[in-house]
């Protein structure tokens, strides 16, 4: 088969070609796998966290790749589940856990892509019991892009604790940020959106998408919000979405990790401004099969369009630059 492989840590500013493409053998299935034909799979930003060093894999090589949308081809030993060959399945960036409530902080956590082999490749293998059913309503491509981005905002959204009527910013607007604005607009329809963005294309991007109020990263909203969801990679937008905060107000990060770049900026943080009056930061961390399991039938519901560009699986180093060097406008997708 063909994969696209991580050999080595390198900065993604300079290298251009991460990725290696490899013919290997097709990985077997052990028992309670399932070996799958991969259709689809997102290109993600935790990837090039992985890629820089940031979260990086506890061994290399490694295929990466979490967002995956497969065909079941073959069942391993002793296989209990009621998977057949043929079953269209995701993947998400939770490969296997612990299986309870909180198996998105185990220690028994293993991410997909990172910690094991996942999805820039045409077949992969994962245990059968972190697989998910893709409603027939959705599409291979749009599906992929929803596995992580889409299921981890809604995470994210829950962690809120808001309720419909009440305001939500959300900082950054990629990837992530679109799928919670349409989940958002369907599950809390009196909900206010306030969107932040660095670059005119973003808040454009956003309006166009029905926000309520667009804005830079640094302004100020016309009202003091109850929730921010952070999306980037980025501290400076910490500090702003802080002061926006109304009193007793949360924001959630919803980042596997931070880059370094403008990690002086918490030097502007001010408890009396930012902190102060019960105002509080929570992360996300990780994703759990449940998150996914609920998510994916609301996003078919709404219905969910992913904003997509395409990419062949060999053109996935195409992908990841533009990802992080070029302002984002929706989800890229590895078609295979």
């Amino acid at each position: 088969m063909q994969a696209m492989v991580l050999e080595r840590i390198v900065s993604l500013n300079e290298q251009d070609e991460p990725l290696t493409l490899r013919n290997l053998p097709v990985p077997q299935a052990a028992a309670g796998e399932v070996l799958l034909a991969v259709r689809a799979c997102g290109v993600c930003h935790t990837e090039l966290d992985e890629i820089e060093g940031r979260t990086a894999p506890p061994r290399l090589p490694v295929i990466p790749g979490h967002e995956v949308v497969g065909e079941v081809v073959e069942l391993g030993p002793g296989n209990t589940s009621n998977l057949q060959p043929g079953d269209r399945v995701g993947v998400g960036w939770i490969y296997s856990s612990c299986g309870g409530d909180e198996e998105n902080v185990s220690t028994e956590f293993i991410a997909t892509g990172r910690d094991v082999n996942g999805g820039y490749a045409e077949y992969m293998t994962v245990p059968a019991a972190y697989t998910v059913r893709i409603p027939d309503a959705i599409d291979d491509v749009q599906a992929a892009p929803l596995l992580c981005a889409g299921a981890i905002g809604y995470r994210a959204l829950r962690l809120t604790g808001l309720g419909n009527g009440g305001s939500l910013g959300l900082t950054g607007f990629g990837g992530s940020a679109h799928l919670v604005l349409q989940t958002v607009r369907h599950l809390l329809p009196d909900c206010r959106i306030h969107v932040f963005a660095r670059d005119a294309a973003s808040r454009e991007f956003a309006a166009s998408m029905g926000a309520d109020w667009v804005g830079p990263t640094e302004a100020r909203a016309p009202t003091q919000l109850d929730a921010i969801i952070d999306t980037t990679p980025a501290w400076t937008p910490v500090v702003h979405a802080m002061a926006n905060l109304k009193p007793g107000g949360r924001l959630v990060i919803n980042a596997i990790r931070k880059e370094d770049a403008d990690k002086s900026a918490l030097l502007n943080l001010s408890y009396h401004e930012h902190l102060w009056l019960e105002r509080e930061i929570k992360t996300v961390a990780n994703i759990t099969h449940r998150d996914i399991e609920e998510f994916l039938p609301v996003a078919a519901a709404i219905p969910i369009v992913s904003h997509i560009t395409p990419y062949a699986l060999q053109s996935a180093n195409q992908a990841l630059v533009s990802l992080k060097r070029e302002s984002v406008r929706g989800a890229k997708v590895l078609v295979i």
